[in-house]
């Protein structure tokens, strides 16, 4: 049956007796904005549902058979990919959809198949719109060398904000972008700069075997979509300490928290080594979360920074990384060896702004008595 089917079929049963095909669910993003509507699940077993807004909403209709599933999803992957769905029981890959590239994981649990699809605008936004706290962006563009982190939970923007950076260098500079990504999310064009994109899977076997070939591909800048293993890990350090710009990403809920995840990579024997390594190579580690906006429409970056300056690397080289958010509380002057914000003022000057509820940015501060804090020391000036 599913040999016979597109994803034009109208296959699922919703309600009032009208049935959907994948064609229709992926118009849903269209029609409100990947920025509103961020992922559609499907499993057996379950409705499908959409996330709007941070929060899951069902669609009407029946829950989802094993045949439906394959209907719907089989088509959208690609032969290639369900051959490897079968014998692996996860597979990641990418679908391009007017003007949205979806990034789909597909995997087996205990009732069945699932799937989770993330849309993605092809338009970058400029880094303008981001939501950056402050002029941060304008530094990371013009570096030529270390390593750049963006960091958070999954679904908080990374990708994103990474890409409006990258294609900020494109347009500004001439010099080679080379990118590795499981899947590839975002098309960049050949503007100022020549990029070439490799995806996962498709075009190198892992993200290791990707990162030391490019060291024979004359880079200047690097994205590494994911630092999954110590292997990864090693050589995207490597890479940065040896004069290239790299981008890469954790899911991680702090800054602190991913420069311990790093060092967490490797055993006690290798943390010395790695935390002079991370001390020099790394530049600036950006930790961001969506936060839903106080008018109900989207959502909004909250974020931190942290500026690898001397007194940072000092911390990190000497195992003292409890100590960096002091630094981020204190390294706040519009100065390049500063520009550090915490989270909770980020917060904190979002709510004074009246952009988000003082309810929901309390749920999402790391630590509620810095949030309080930060509440009673922001300035109208920081609000300008």
């Amino acid at each position: 049956m599913c040999a016979e089917l597109s994803v034009d079929s109208k296959i699922y049963p919703g309600a009032d007796g009208q049935v959907s095909s994948m064609t229709d669910m992926l118009n849903y993003f269209e029609k409100h904005g990947a920025m509103r509507v961020s992922d559609l699940h499907i499993k057996v077993g379950a409705q499908p549902v959409y996330r709007i807004d941070g929060d899951l909403v069902k669609i009407n209709g029946q829950p989802v058979t094993e045949e439906i599933a394959k209907g719907l999803i089989y088509p959208l992957i690609g032969d290639k990919c369900v051959q490897t769905l079968k014998k692996r029981s996860s597979v990641d890959c990418s679908y391009r959809f007017g003007k949205l590239q979806f990034r789909i994981n597909v995997f087996m649990e205990n009732d069945g198949m699932c799937a989770a699809i993330r849309a993605l605008g092809l338009d970058i936004p400029p880094p303008v719109d981001i939501g950056f706290p402050n002029d941060v962006w304008r530094d990371i563009v013009k570096l030529k060398y270390g390593l750049v982190l963006f960091t958070g939970i999954t679904g908080a923007g990374k990708s994103t904000s990474i890409a409006s950076i990258i294609d900020m260098i494109n347009q500004n500079r001439a010099c080679r972008i080379l990118t590795l990504e499981d899947p590839i999310e975002y098309i960049f064009g050949q503007r100022n700069s020549m990029i070439s994109q490799r995806e996962v899977g498709r075009d190198v076997d892992t993200f290791a075997d990707g990162l030391r070939s490019m060291m024979r591909q004359d880079p200047d800048v690097i994205f590494v979509g994911e630092m999954r293993d110590q292997e990864t890990v090693s050589l995207t350090l490597t890479a940065a300490e040896t004069g290239h710009l790299v981008f890469s990403t954790l899911h991680t809920r702090d800054v602190v928290g991913s420069i311990t995840r790093i060092l967490d990579y490797f055993p006690s024997g290798r943390q010395e080594e790695v935390r002079n390594q991370l001390s020099l190579g790394l530049a600036y580690v950006l930790s961001q979360k969506l936060i839903p906006q106080k008018d109900g429409q989207g959502r909004i970056v909250a974020m931190e920074v942290l500026n690898n300056n001397y007194a940072v690397a000092n911390l990190i080289r000497t195992g003292k990384v409890e100590q960096i958010y002091s630094q981020m509380q204190i390294k706040t002057k519009n100065q390049s060896d500063e520009k550090m914000i915490t989270l909770e003022r980020h917060l904190a000057r979002l709510v004074k702004a009246g952009k988000v509820d003082l309810l929901e940015a309390q749920k999402w501060a790391n630590d509620y008595k810095c949030f309080v804090d930060a509440l009673n020391t922001v300035s109208d000036v920081e609000l300008d």
